[in-house]
């Protein structure tokens, strides 16, 4: 694992995602028009077109955010969808935060991944940063996110990481 802190944060990923050639047909999107449940198995279906091979689709890199709460990709903490292992993407409906209603990837698809990278900014963030990464508090959704294989970085800005004490690289702004 490598934390890396930018002082003004890193681009959003809207931004990034805008700057590279991918053809819509590799762009896979979750369907709002439809229930929840019937969402989270319509992107389940195309996830597993998409990805075949593998009961559980492996993701090259995955970019994700933490919440204040140490929830990530609408994984909260203690939810009963933390211990789903079945589904490879599952429908939220009793969210803690807006929206109420959401799909998500479940913590085995998250786990499968090549590489993921997560991204955190603001002061707001810095309390469970620590609890994340310092005091390794196993419990919360972002700090169950453990590659089985592969690489695990996280970005924060200067305000995110203010409270770490473990070393960490430190670069100018992108």
């Amino acid at each position: 694992m490598s934390i890396q802190v930018q002082p003004d944060g890193p681009p959003s990923p809207t931004q990034l995602l805008s700057k590279l050639p991918i053809p819509d047909s590799q762009v896979l999107t979750i369907n709002p028009a439809l229930p929840v449940e019937d969402a989270a198995e319509d992107y389940a279906r195309k996830l597993r077109q998409a990805l075949q091979g593998d009961a559980v689709p492996v993701f090259d890199l995955l970019i994700l955010g933490v919440g204040p709460d140490g929830h990530t990709c609408s994984l909260f903490p203690d939810h009963p969808l933390l211990q789903e292992r079945e589904k490879i993407v599952a429908p939220i409906s009793d969210s803690p935060k807006p929206p109420p209603q959401r799909v998500t990837l479940t913590l085995p698809v998250l786990n499968a991944a090549r590489s993921i990278i997560f991204v955190a900014t603001g002061e707001g963030k810095a309390a469970v940063l620590k609890r994340i990464l310092e005091d390794k508090e196993g419990t919360l959704p972002a700090a169950l996110v453990q590659p089985r294989t592969g690489a695990l970085c996280w970005f924060l800005d200067e305000a995110a990481a203010r409270l770490l004490s473990v070393p960490f690289e430190k670069h100018s702004t992108l």
